[in-house]
């Protein structure tokens, strides 16, 4: 019984580990209880053994994939239909058993089926004795159309299930591919010297330019006195400093072209205050739900420009809803501008103080200093300047300083961030963030001065700037 199934092909399913083999059963040993394919295949890739024999200790799954059984005629004579010589299946190996013994009683003429009526060949039919005496009937002739297209006629391998798991393993993936892969190359070959005089497209990803660009020129700013020191941006501009006289005459020569006082703080207070509302939390912070949460400021400005420049932004930080505390010593003359400010800055609803007294003790949010001048470094040693400094200094808020003077002694105030205007000065090495500051001047006034200016900003009006 054990030989009826060699010459059989099968698929042998020995779990995760050993994979699944495919071949031609070459023998099967009962009393071992093994069973051995000849041309083997092991997970669709042929094996480099001619023969391999498995336990059925090993086997999960086993499914026939084709049964050989050659049948001989037993009588002369008689009309038999002849068994084709391969079943196709889907089946596990016990339901195979039915359907080989069932292929050999078919061997006989007599379908077990009444619905077969022709063999596994879908060339030659054999019609029963039932569906011949319907036809001789007149009034059967329409039941005989309905039985040869619903009945007797429909194909015997419909009813069987398409082993698409077994087929695919059978496909050698692997020798397929490299046939390709070898056609491939030889077609490429033969084009690459066919069009060898021609030249090849280019292509390009979505984020290219097809457009031939120059090289980046980084130090666009040149200046014909340096300040000692270099800054360079985020897109690796290199932005000089320049000494402080050199940026007097760049800001004289806007005033003689139109740029006024007055406009240049216009600009500095729309810049800066840009700033520190981006430093107090932007629009996380500021927003029409968060009324309980406003934002704390306190502006500590002087008697001079700078302190002109911070009652500016004080102004327009008011006007955006935020708390704004400023200090200004009270002095018998002022500068106009400082005045003008004053002026405008009494019509917000913002705080004015002159004492330290009257800041808060509690930590603010953001302090914005601007005590320092350029023309006046003696404002340090008086009374009210070293007390406001003090203050600022044990608030432990951070601290935003606008246009801060070039000196060799550090800062009254430490500062977290520094705000430079139109192009840096030299100020000394230390843990200051500097930015820097578009006030509008324009290009040709630049080059009055002897710059040779390319704008480093970008689409922006403040920019951060890193030590080189």
């Amino acid at each position: 019984m054990a030989t009826d199934w060699v010459g059989s092909v099968v698929s042998i399913d020995c779990g995760a580990t050993l994979g699944v083999y495919q071949g031609e059963v070459s023998s099967v040993d009962r009393v071992s209880q093994t069973i051995s394919l000849k041309h083997p295949y092991h997970n669709g890739v042929k094996c480099p053994v001619p023969e391999v024999t498995f336990s059925a200790m090993d086997i999960k799954d086993l499914k026939f994939l084709d049964i050989q059984n050659k049948v001989n005629k037993t009588s002369a004579g008689k009309d038999t239909a002849t068994e084709p010589s391969y079943i196709s299946t889907g089946r596990h190996g016990q339901t195979n058993k039915t359907n080989h013994s069932l292929a050999i009683s078919n061997s006989s003429g007599l379908s077990s089926n009444p619905r077969k009526g022709s063999s596994n060949s879908r060339g030659t039919t054999q019609s029963t004795p039932r569906r011949s005496n319907v036809r001789n009937g007149g009034a059967g002739g329409q039941r005989s159309k309905n039985d040869e297209c619903f009945g007797d006629t429909t194909d015997e391998n419909l009813d069987t299930d398409f082993d698409f798991e077994g087929n695919l393993a059978l496909f050698d993936k692997a020798a397929v591919f490299s046939q390709i892969d070898g056609a491939s190359s030889n077609s490429n070959k033969l084009q690459h010297h066919n069009t060898q005089a021609e030249q090849k497209t280019q292509s390009y990803r979505h984020d290219e330019n097809i457009l031939e660009v120059k090289p980046v020129t980084y130090r666009q700013i040149t200046v014909p006195q340096h300040g000692g020191k270099e800054y360079c941006t985020d897109t690796g501009l290199v932005v000089p400093t320049v000494p402080y006289e050199l940026h007097k005459q760049l800001l004289a020569a806007a005033e003689r072209w139109g740029l006024s006082l007055e406009r240049r703080l216009e600009a500095v207070g729309v810049c800066s205050s840009q700033m520190a509302l981006t430093l107090l939390g932007g629009p996380n912070r500021l927003t029409p739900k968060n009324v309980h949460q406003r934002p704390t400021v306190v502006l500590l400005c002087g008697p001079h420009v700078q302190g002109a420049q911070g009652i500016s932004c004080g102004r327009h930080l008011a006007n955006h809803e935020v708390e704004v505390i400023l200090f200004l010593p009270n002095f018998v003359k002022m500068q106009e501008s400082v005045t003008s400010e004053v002026n405008l800055f009494s019509k917000t609803s913002g705080k004015q103080v002159s004492s330290v007294k009257d800041l808060p003790m509690s930590p603010v949010d953001l302090v914005i200093n601007c005590l320092d001048c350029h023309e006046n470094p003696l404002l340090k040693e008086q009374s009210w300047y070293q007390s406001v400094a003090d203050w600022a200094n044990k608030n432990r808020a951070p601290v935003l300083s606008i246009d801060p003077p070039v000196s060799e002694q550090p800062q009254s105030v430490d500062a977290k961030w520094t705000l430079s205007l139109g192009l840096p000065l030299p100020l000394a090495d230390k843990d200051s963030r500097v930015y820097l500051c578009d006030i509008g001047l324009p290009k040709m006034v630049y080059q009055e001065v002897g710059i040779n200016y390319h704008s480093p900003f970008g689409c922006k009006f403040v920019i951060p700037l890193h030590s080189v």
